[in-house]
C-alpha cells in the first residue's frame, strides 16, 4: 500500500532548528541597532540639555553683574578728584577696615577666577556733593556745608578732602535732622557709624560730603566648591561682610580688566588688570571688560569634548590689550587655562561670554 503526504500534515511540522536560529539572529540584531540607536540618541540629547544649561546659566550670570556694575559709581563719581582715595570705616564693635574709593576693583579669586567689588550710592531721590564750607575738626560733631539738601537721618556720608593723595576719607552717619547748613554727627551711642577712631576726622574747607544712602558695596566672585557665581554685601547696618549667596549656578570662572584711556582722548584704548594706584591712574578708568565661562551640568561619557585652553577673543588690534596673541588672522584672543576646574574639566561643555560695560557713571560725572 503506497503512503501519501498529506499537506495539512506537512504545514504543522513548524520552522526547522535552522530557520530558528536564523530569526533569532536577526533579532538580536535588530536589537542591537535599536539600543544603539537609544544609545546615541540619550548621548545627543544630554550634550544639547547641557549645553542649553550653560548658555542660559553664562547669560542669566552676565546679565546681573552687567546690571550692577551698569550703576556703580553712582554718587561717588561727581568729583574724579576723589577717586583712588583710602576710605576709613567703622560700624559699632566692629573691626575697622578700609576700601579704595573706586566705581569697580578687579580683585584675585580662586582657581584663577577674578573677583569684582562695585560701589554705588542707593539714594532714591538724588545723591550730588555737598562743599563742606567750615574746617572741621576732629573733635566736632557736625559739618558745615553750602547746603545739606538731600541729607536725612541715618544716611552714611563720605567725607572726602581736597587732597586724596595725603589724607583719608572717612564715613560717617547723620545722627540728626541737619537745619542751617549744619550736618550732625555726634556718637557711636546715637549712630553705629560715628565711632571716633574711623569715622569724621579733621577735614579742611573745600572738602566735600558724599551722600551714599545705606550704601551698596556688593562683591562678585566664583565659589570653587559649588562652581557658582555668588554676590556678598558689605551690610549697612554692621560694617561687615555678609554671607555670600548664589547668584547663577554652573559658572565656572570669572575674568576682567580694566578698560583705561590713557591718551586723555575720551576713548578707551588699553585694556589690563592693573590696578591703579592713584588718583590720575583711576581717572583714567572708563570701563572694564568681563568674561564669564560657564559649562554644563554633567561630563560627557564619551571622548573628552573640551581642549585643554579656551580662546578669550577680545578683539581686534586697535586696542592694546595685556596679555593677548594673534588669533582668527586679525584678532586679539587671551588663553583661558582651565585646569584648576579638576583633572575631568575637559569632559564638560562649557560656553564664553563677554562684554565691555562702561562706567556711565564715570563718564557722566553723575
Amino acid at each position: 500500500m503506497t503512503m501519501r503526504s498529506h499537506p495539512t500534515l506537512r504545514a504543522q511540522q513548524g520552522f526547522t532548528l535552522i530557520e530558528l536560529m536564523v530569526g533569532v539572529v536577526l533579532g538580536m540584531l535588530a536589537i542591537v541597532a535599536i539600543a544603539q540607536v537609544l544609545v546615541l540618541s540619550e548621548g545627543n540629547k544630554r550634550s544639547i540639555t547641557s549645553g542649553a544649561d550653560a548658555q542660559i546659566s553664562g547669560a542669566l550670570g552676565l546679565f546681573s553683574l552687567q546690571r550692577e556694575v551698569g550703576m556703580s559709581g553712582y554718587g561717588v563719581s561727581a568729583i574724579p578728584a576723589a577717586l583712588g582715595c583710602t576710605v576709613n570705616y567703622q560700624a559699632g564693635t566692629n573691626p575697622a577696615g578700609t576700601f579704595t574709593l573706586a566705581p569697580v576693583l578687579i580683585g584675585a579669586g580662586d582657581d584663577g577666577s577674578d573677583t569684582i567689588t562695585i560701589l554705588r550710592s542707593t539714594k532714591n531721590s538724588f545723591s550730588v556733593p555737598m562743599l563742606v564750607t567750615a574746617a572741621h575738626a576732629s573733635a566736632s560733631t557736625e559739618f558745615t556745608v553750602q547746603s545739606p539738601f538731600g541729607a536725612a537721618v541715618g544716611d552714611l556720608m563720605l567725607a572726602v578732602p581736597p587732597d586724596v593723595s595725603t589724607s583719608n576719607c572717612n564715613i560717617f552717619q547723620v545722627s540728626g535732622n541737619p537745619l542751617n547748613q549744619k550736618i550732625p554727627h555726634v556718637t557711636v551711642a546715637t549712630s553705629p557709624w560715628n565711632v571716633a577712631a574711623a569715622s569724621a576726622n579733621a577735614f579742611p574747607i573745600n572738602s566735600y560730603l558724599f551722600n551714599l544712602g545705606s550704601m551698596s558695596m556688593q562683591r562678585f566672585s566664583v565659589n570653587k566648591d559649588t562652581r557658582a557665581l555668588e554676590r556678598s554685601e558689605l551690610a549697612s547696618t554692621s560694617g561687615a561682610w555678609s554671607a555670600a549667596e548664589e547668584v547663577q549656578p554652573q559658572v565656572v570662572m570669572l575674568k576682567a580688566m580694566y578698560g583705561k584711556d590713557t591718551n586723555a582722548d575720551g576713548s578707551v584704548d588699553t585694556y589690563n588688570t592693573t590696578t591703579p594706584t592713584n588718583n590720575a591712574e583711576w581717572t583714567q578708568v572708563r570701563s572694564i571688560r568681563v568674561l564669564i565661562v560657564a559649562r554644563s551640568g554633567q561630563p560627557e561619557k564619551t571622548a573628552e569634548p573640551t581642549p585643554a585652553l579656551l580662546e578669550w577673543d577680545v578683539g581686534t588690534k586697535n586696542d592694546t590689550v595685556t596679555g593677548a596673541t594673534t588669533c582668527h588672522t586679525d584678532r586679539q584672543c587671551i588663553s583661558i587655562d582651565l585646569s584648576p576646574l579638576g583633572a575631568d574639566f575637559r569632559k564638560y561643555r562649557y560656553k564664553l561670554y563677554d562684554t565691555v560695560i562702561p562706567l556711565r557713571n564715570v563718564l557722566w560725572k553723575a
